[in-house]
């Protein structure tokens, strides 16, 4: 039996327990969560999302065979059994095809969650929360629910009878971080709460999934955390403590808490302790590898002449601005503010550019320079300064791929704190 499987029952005997679910296809970040998980000891959940890896390839060029097979293979690499790698597919549902009418994109997605239940992914985020072509906005609740369980049919005749683990939600954040103002940020009512999960389980009994509904084991719900371009909400627990009593009202289901990222590390114990067992971490973890790659890049123009440095900050924002597709609608402002929100903001547009063959080789380029000069402990102290503190500790080797990772690692500690027992 998975420990997502489990994680209401530790919740119900007072020792709650979490896990927390590494939203990234980046190599680095893959690589630095299963070495993680190695050194824990621990399971590892990491998921997909819809625009990521779908039958169509989505913004990684992977469908989920393709996913399923890299993660494998990186975490064999790695030492992370394979009995331990849980993987999840995220927002799945009409996310990608929301500009196509309702009965087209969820076709689209009928297809894309077969794929994925095929391919063996064991956590499904059932997301029909999001409006199609034509929809009124917001979908009614009992709409996201009829969708849901049209996704959940496709998933179950897919399994081949293995259990699939399934995740549901109408106040569902937007993937990547909120593009607007947070001032309004509310944390959902019970009440709200209690009405999604029993629409959701009258839809479920009458389309003949009564046999599932004991593993749609998490709601969505928004907790009150919560990060834009430049800002980030921290989570208050005294605000959630009505909407926490549901879990006690409730057979087998936590809460999942999306846009986790950037909280103080001292509220991801909070949150599960809280019953958010399944904390989802994405732009954070490449936020950090964006940080270790553009300080080391500082180092690189110390070390290196400037003819045959990678120059990959300018590169970057080249390829962005050739191809704006993945942040024009999310950034807006003057050419200058532009550049700082590309290269720094919290929602990391950056992220769907490091595919990029110009940005990769880039990124080749820096490593292999400071692999050749090697990083002194002296440029380590002012540029990266607590990855100099590892090194002169003896905990870390001074080489651009290992001081990456252990950046990452900074991002993922604080989560591993709080979900690992003990």
């Amino acid at each position: 039996m998975t420990i997502i499987s489990q994680l209401h029952t530790y919740y119900r005997s007072g020792s709650p327990i979490g896990i927390y679910s590494v939203c990234s296809a980046h190599p680095l970040v893959l690589e630095a969560a299963m070495r993680q998980a190695v050194m824990n000891d621990s399971a590892l959940l990491v998921e997909a999302t819809s625009n990521q890896v779908n039958q169509l390839g989505g913004y990684t060029g992977m469908r989920t065979d393709d996913f399923r097979e890299f993660a494998l293979g990186l975490a064999k690499v790695h030492g992370l059994a394979p009995e331990r790698l849980i993987l999840g597919g995220d927002h799945l549902g009409p996310n990608p095809w929301q500009h196509l009418p309702a009965e087209e994109a969820m076709l689209l997605a009928e297809a894309m969650v077969t794929e994925y239940s095929r391919a063996g992914f064991t956590k499904i985020h059932l997301d029909a929360s999001m409006a199609c072509k034509g929809d009124q906005a917001p979908l009614p609740d009992s709409v996201v629910a009829e969708r849901a369980a049209r996704l959940c049919r496709a998933a179950e005749e897919a399994s081949s009878g293995a259990p699939r683990y399934y995740v549901i939600g109408t106040e569902v954040p937007i993937p990547g971080g909120a593009t607007e103002s947070l001032n309004e940020l509310q944390v959902t009512s019970y009440a709200h709460a209690e009405r999604t999960l029993e629409i959701h389980r009258e839809v479920f009994f009458a389309a003949g999934l009564r046999d599932v509904w004991p593993r749609v084991i998490a709601l969505v719900v928004q907790p009150g955390v919560e990060f834009n371009h430049t800002s980030v909400v921290d989570y208050d627990s005294s605000k959630t403590v009505d909407l926490c009593k549901l879990l006690r009202d409730k057979d087998h289901i936590v809460f999942e808490a999306h846009s986790t990222d950037y909280q103080k590390p001292f509220a991801y114990k909070e949150l599960v302790r809280d019953g958010f067992a399944i904390l989802k971490v994405g732009p954070a973890l490449t936020f950090a590898l964006r940080e270790a790659l553009f300080a080391l890049e500082r180092i690189e123009q110390e070390l290196v002449p400037h003819g045959r440095c990678s120059h990959l900050a300018e590169t970057v924002e080249r390829v962005m601005l050739l191809h704006p597709e993945h942040w024009h609608k999310h950034y807006h402002g003057s050419p200058e503010e532009l550049r700082l929100l590309h290269r720094y903001s919290y929602s990391d547009r950056i992220r769907y550019y490091w595919p990029a063959p110009e940005v990769r080789a880039a990124v080749d380029l820096l490593m292999t320079n400071l692999e050749s000069t090697g990083v002194p402990e002296t440029l380590l102290s002012a540029i990266m300064p607590d990855q100099y503190r590892a090194v002169r500790a003896g905990d870390l080797r001074a080489t651009p791929h290992e001081l990456t990772i252990h950046r990452i690692q900074q991002a993922l500690q604080p989560y591993a704190s709080a979900c690992i027992p003990g």
